[in-house]
Formats: C-alpha cells, sequence, structure tokens
C-alpha cells in the first residue's frame, strides 16, 4: 500500500458523494449560464470594437478593464458592491453567473473580433453583388464561418470558467471548493477532499473538451464525427424513404 493510498480517505470521499455531486453541478450551471451571457455579450463588444468610435473606444475600455480584474474581486463588487449602489439583492447564484459573464465576456470578444477578421473581406463583397443586404451577409456567411473558427477557444474559456468559479465561495455559492471546505471543517480530511475536488474538475475538462471538438467536427466541411454521421444517416433514410413513395406510386 502506497503513501498516497494511505493518506487518501476514498471511503469517505465516496459517502459524501452527494454533496460533491451537487457542488459540481452548481458549478457546471453558474459556468454554463455564464458562457451563454459572455457568448452573446462577446460578440456585441466585437462588433462594437470594430465600429467606429466612440463605441470601439468604449468596447475597448471595458475590454481592458476586465480582462484585467481578478474573478474574486468581480464577485465580490457584484454581490456587494452593487448591492449597496443600486439597493437590489442578488442571490449568490446569479451574482456568480454575472460575475463570470462581465470577465469572460472581454475574452470572447477578442477570439470573436479575431475570427471575424479572419474571414475573407471578400465574400462580403460577393454577397453585396448578389444583392444580399449587409446583415444577411452577416447572419449566413460571415458569423457562420467566425463561429467555426471560434469554437476551441470558447470551449477552452468554459473549463477556464468552471475552475473560477472555485473563488465564489467567497459569496456563498456552494459549489465544490465550498463543499469541500464544509466538510473538511467537521473532519479534517482536507487532502482527500482536495484531491477529489480536483478529479472532479478534471473530469469536467475532459467532457468539455470532448463535447466542443465534437461540435467543431460537425461543423466542418464536409461534417466529421458520430453527430455527423448520425445526421448524414438520417437524411439518407429519409431520402430513401422518400423515393420509394415515389416509385411506389
Amino acid at each position: 500500500m502506497t503513501i498516497l493510498a494511505v493518506a487518501l480517505n476514498w471511503s469517505y470521499v465516496w459517502s459524501n458523494r452527494g454533496p460533491l455531486l451537487h457542488g459540481l453541478l452548481t458549478a457546471v450551471e453558474v459556468s454554463a449560464l455564464g458562457l451563454a451571457i459572455s457568448v452573446v455579450v462577446g460578440l456585441l463588444l466585437a462588433l462594437a470594437r470594430m465600429s467606429r468610435p466612440p463605441l470601439t473606444w468604449l468596447a475597448a475600455a471595458y475590454i481592458n478593464v476586465f480582462r484585467g480584474v481578478p474573478v474574486i474581486v468581480t464577485a465580490l463588487w457584484v454581490f456587494f458592491g452593487v448591492s449597496e449602489a443600486t439597493g437590489l439583492n442578488f442571490s449568490v447564484f446569479v451574482a456568480g453567473v454575472a460575475s463570470l459573464a462581465l470577465l469572460y465576456s472581454a475574452f470572447i470578444s477578442e477570439i470573436y473580433r479575431s475570427a471575424l477578421e479572419a474571414v475573407p473581406r471578400g465574400q462580403r463583397e460577393a454577397g453585396l453583388a448578389l444583392g444580399m443586404t449587409r446583415l444577411r451577409i452577416f447572419g449566413s456567411v460571415v458569423l457562420p464561418q467566425a463561429t467555426k473558427i471560434a469554437i476551441p477557444n470558447i470551449g477552452s474559456m468554459l473549463i477556464g470558467m468552471v475552475k473560477d468559479t472555485s473563488v465564489l465561495f467567497v459569496i456563498g455559492t456552494t459549489e465544490v471548493v465550498a463543499t469541500v471546505q464544509n466538510l473538511g471543517a467537521s473532519s479534517y480530511q482536507y487532502f482527500t477532499l482536495y484531491t477529489a475536488a480536483a478529479i472532479l474538475y478534471v473530469a469536467v475538462a475532459f467532457v468539455v473538451d470532448f463535447t466542443f471538438r465534437t461540435i467543431e467536427k460537425t461543423m466542418q466541411t464536409p461534417p466529421h464525427g458520430l453527430l455527423a454521421r448520425v445526421a448524414t444517416s438520417r437524411r439518407r433514410r429519409r431520402i430513401k424513404a422518400i423515393t420509394a413513395r415515389f416509385e411506389a406510386g
């Protein structure tokens, strides 16, 4: 039996799997909702950054400020500062989502800006020559290609968001670290509990990486991967069924 096996009390982790998994679920929920908001806000910031003054100045100021502020400072500022300034009382869940969205929208805006600039301008000009509106060109031509370029980095942002939920315990969010601290206060099994927390974070990172790689392959031309094969097989069966009905008729 190794020293590590002696130091780690896995039976205690297993007996407390419920609170640990609940904390992980909370972390994933906060991160997923924060990512959804960050993608929308980040895209708008990217468009503002690529526009003319004063929008580009305002977007640049927002991006540079929130890329330099730590998560813990933003969480405390949102939960306590904004509440005192406006009189609005945020729940710890809402404050956690808002904190991550404020920070990661700044990072995602730069991801989208570089992705949008990577789409050749000739495609926009071709769309205009075909009589398409600028809005339709952006929604049908530019944005899908930019999103395809941005997907891998957005997946990395989600992994970072899940990890950054570990500091939200300062405002009372019952994520993984808060659960570990509560359990450790009564059992003093800190080494075991933090090792289990690390394993949970790594497991989520693998799942997120696999998910976004699958999405990336599906968005390729031609599509690759399991989802693409499933969609293609369904399309083929549908075409065969229509052809069989046509021939029978």
